[in-house]
């Protein structure tokens, strides 16, 4: 792969990683805290909610920044600084003011995601034609395999030395920072002479006012789906007796799945088609979803969970790249709008289903996050754009 031997890429790759290692840990977190504090399944989900709607809602307004001022050395790399100085400093506080030092933390992340993204599409373009599918999916393949490594490195430290054994993650960011920095102020360079970064999407077609709605959907539904799994997996597991090791190994799992998912679901995007993927994927989700729901504890989780991370997560760069053609504001801003709108909707879901989970148990809950990715496979079907006259 061409793209992965490129500096900038690499650059914005690898800080993915990191910025999602650290975002990885607060299910874990949370899940620490919760039995500490004797939360219930719905301040669980609310807590996980605020942080990742913090995460969110300002993505656009980093896009809209970068699109228009090109800053991308300073909105990227100052994002990846600051989750992890905040992410590190909530581990030395009483655990009621971590919580808010860590909900502050994910802003770096809201600074991190969309620019980057859109330097990967980018870098992407330069390299292959027609395949900024499969090129946008490698990005996202790098912040997923952070999101897998992460709850793993985090359960075994949690239970090694401790919350403040955390740290270490927080640490290993600032030279990966550091380096972002340096790659990015080459493609500011580039913004300036090429006057930013607006109109450079290739338009796919004038979607219909439904086709559009029904994009959105989409999107809400497979994130939502992906953060039931991330945030009521470990609690699911714990509340059944397992360890923070095991319940951080199966959650690493379910995103290892993911991120394998996303580079096989971008690839074939690319060769049968964006909205056929996406059917067929989320049809295969709801299996072991389904299965989840109706067991208990069982090695079986050890496959049936990276085997739904696989379908759900295959989807993800392929509902991006389609937003980044609709949306014709500019890629910095179409990105920030995708991600931000995908990751609110998730949490909001997710709020709903700490509830659904308090009242009705965790059974129920996996059951209706199957029924979620039935409904989202049947979307694509009904996603039109509009005939020209």
């Amino acid at each position: 792969m061409p793209i992965l031997l490129d500096p900038l890429f690499n650059s914005v790759a690898i800080g993915h990683f990191i910025v999602d290692l650290i975002n990885s840990q607060r299910s874990i977190l949370l899940t620490f805290w919760s039995v500490e504090l004797n939360w219930s399944e719905t301040q669980l989900a609310l807590f996980s909610t605020l942080y990742i709607v913090a995460a969110s809602i300002s993505q656009p307004a980093f896009g809209w920044l970068s699109d228009r001022l090109g800053k991308t050395r300073w909105i990227a790399a100052g994002g990846l600084i600051w989750i992890s100085v905040l992410f590190s400093l909530s581990l030395t506080l009483p655990t009621k003011f971590a919580i808010f030092c860590l909900i502050l933390a994910s802003f770096g992340s809201a600074a991190f995601h969309p620019v980057a993204a859109m330097q990967a599409t980018l870098q992407g373009r330069l390299h292959y034609a027609n395949r900024e599918t499969t090129a946008t999916s490698w990005f996202f393949v790098f912040g997923q395999l952070g999101l897998m490594i992460g709850p793993i490195i985090g359960g075994f430290l949690l239970a090694w030395k401790g919350q403040i054994s955390l740290s270490i993650l927080g640490l290993i960011a600032l030279p990966i920072g550091i380096n972002l920095a340096w790659q990015l102020g080459k493609a500011d360079f580039i913004f300036k002479k090429t006057n930013g970064n607006k109109d450079t999407t290739p338009a796919l077609g004038n979607f219909t006012r439904g086709g559009f709605i029904l994009l959105a959907l989409l999107a809400s539904f497979q994130a939502w789906t992906q953060q039931n799994m991330v945030t009521f997996i470990p609690k699911f597991l714990s509340d059944m007796g397992q360890s923070s090791a095991v319940y951080g190994v199966i959650v690493g799992l379910f995103m290892g799945g993911s991120a394998l998912g996303n580079v096989v679901g971008g690839t074939l995007a690319d060769r049968l088609g964006k909205q056929k993927v996406i059917s067929i994927m989320l049809t295969l989700a709801s299996i072991p979803i389904y299965i989840i729901a109706k067991g208990g504890w069982s090695n079986w989780l050890y496959v049936l969970v990276p085997v739904a991370g696989f379908f759900t997560g295959s989807v993800h760069s392929i509902i991006v790249v389609l937003a980044q053609h609709v949306i014709r504001s500019g890629l910095g801003m179409a990105t920030g709008l995708t991600l931000g709108f995908m990751y609110s909707a998730g949490a909001l879901g997710t709020l709903a289903s700490g509830a659904i989970a308090d009242s009705h148990g965790f059974s129920v809950m996996f059951q209706l996050t199957a029924g979620l990715v039935i409904l989202a496979a049947v979307l694509p079907f009904f996603i039109r754009e509009e005939k020209s006259t």
